[in-house]
């Protein structure tokens, strides 16, 4: 994905965040003409995702690191494979190394995380799918990283899709209400979708018209009786409590997407290790 000129200010704001120019171990320890080189390991199994961003890292921070990226993005990686190198000043490279090392280690996290979702319901029609429960001003990153593992995005803000949850529906009188209501002033054809938690409330939506519906941490029999009652009419939804034991079971059921949080707000870090040589 393209490093655009947000992106560099973020990394900026990172690397002022740790106070890298001023890294007090390494400015007393280092001789300033100290030239290194280091090469990137993985130390676990997974899905590589953010070398990019891992080598803006080290350029924004000294242009004279030599960066090479040795696999593709959203390639599978293994344990104690060299997955890039680096050489140059030695001080800026231990002074960049651990935002760097936080950046590409949360995003291979993010795509690992995926690839096992999207693994589980291999076979079926469902699709998994991320939310908007991301580190705020990082959401493209860790969306893009979503992708990087096989996963699909729903949308990225506000303004993307309609989304109408149980909080507008309380106010605006029920979810058949508020999406008459949105269907009204949607001059734009943004696509609508309605969460419901009840097999009167999707019906009701149905009978509106409704390009897809969210189905609210409905049990697998409840999940079925939905894909039953909707009969192809829109685009089903599972979402609420998800996880790698249960995601099959509810793929199973037919519906077309589930809404895994966790892909992006309870990610684990992927095991990555920056060694001098």
């Amino acid at each position: 994905m393209e490093i655009d000129n947000k992106t560099k200010g973020l990394i900026k704001q990172a690397l002022e965040e740790d106070h890298a120019s001023s890294d007090l171990s390494t400015l007393w320890t280092i001789p300033e003409d100290a030239q290194a080189e280091a090469r990137l390991l993985a130390r676990q199994e997974g899905i590589f995702c953010g070398g990019p961003l891992f080598a803006e890292v080290f350029k924004t921070f000294d242009a004279a690191i030599n960066f090479d990226l040795l696999v593709d993005e959203g390639s599978a990686i293994e344990p104690d494979q060299q997955v890039a190198r680096l050489s140059g000043p030695a001080r800026s490279i231990l002074s960049a190394e651990r935002t760097a090392l936080n950046l590409i280690g949360r995003l291979s996290g993010i795509a690992t995380q995926t690839a096992h979702y999207v693994e589980r319901v291999h076979g079926t029609k469902a699709r998994v799918c991320d939310t908007r429960k991301t580190t705020p001003l990082w959401r493209r990153w860790e969306k893009y990283a979503v992708r990087m593992g096989g996963g699909t995005n729903h949308r990225d803000n506000l303004e993307d899709m309609i989304l109408l949850k149980d909080n507008h529906a309380s106010l605006a009188g029920g979810p058949a209400k508020a999406l008459r209501s949105a269907k009204e002033k949607n001059t734009k054809g943004v696509e609508i979708e309605v969460e419901v938690d009840t097999a009167d409330q999707l019906q009701r939506v149905l009978e509106e018209g409704v390009d897809r519906v969210l189905l609210d941490n409905m049990s697998i029999d409840k999940l079925r009786e939905a894909v039953a009652i909707n009969a192809g009419r829109a685009k089903l939804e599972a979402s609420g409590g998800v996880t790698l034991d249960t995601v099959r079971e509810i793929a199973e059921t037919g519906v077309d997407y589930i809404s895994v949080g966790a892909l992006t707000h309870s990610v684990k870090s992927f095991d990555f290790s920056l060694e001098v040589v």
